[in-house]
Formats: structure tokens, sequence, C-alpha cells
């Protein structure tokens, strides 16, 4: 983990903005899951089988945490290294989800 201090970054997902905290060497990073994650989302949407933003979001996640747990053993993440990747996934959805919900009180 970095000691450099957080930069805001602006992500759009479904449309909506976002402001994240996140330290400088990892913005492409962030903006290129922001971007897969925005992919994921509109797919699910496009579906028709899931509706409101909060139900598409949770698909998406478990089907990024699946794509993620079939990677271990196809030189993918480990199962722990996988594990702590969806945890700061869903720390950083939470309060994305918690920012929208702000929005729309």
């Amino acid at each position: 983990m970095s000691t450099e201090p957080a930069n805001a970054v602006l992500i759009q997902v479904m449309g909506k903005e976002y402001q994240i905290a996140c330290p400088e060497e990892q913005i492409v990073e962030l903006k290129n899951a922001a971007a897969y994650l925005d992919q994921q989302m509109r797919t699910i949407r496009e579906s028709g089988k899931v509706v409101g933003l909060e139900r598409i979001a949770v698909m998406a996640a478990l089907n990024i945490t699946h794509e993620l747990q079939n990677q271990d053993g196809e030189g993918g993440l480990s199962h722990e290294a996988a594990d702590e990747h969806v945890v700061k996934i869903s720390k950083k959805l939470d309060k994305a989800l918690h920012q929208l919900k702000q929005l729309q009180i």
C-alpha cells in the first residue's frame, strides 16, 4: 500500500460521477476499473432482468468476484489476494452507493 497522499479522482459509472480518493500511481488502474464496472453494469441493465441501480451494482460485483475467483490457477489472483481485492472494491462500492443515496435525497 502506498503512503502517497490520495488525490480526488472523478469517475463515471452508469452516467453518474463519483469522486474517489486514490493514490496518484493508481489513478489509471482506478479509471480502468471504473470503465470495466460501467461496462458490466450496462450489460446487466440492458439484459432487462435486473432493475434498480443498487441491484445492478450488486450483480456486477458478484460477476466480477466470480471472474477473479476463476482466475486462480490461470495465472490470476490467489484466493487471499482476490478476497482482499473484493473487500477493497466492496468498500468503494459501499461508499459510492452511499454518495448516490445522498444525492437522491
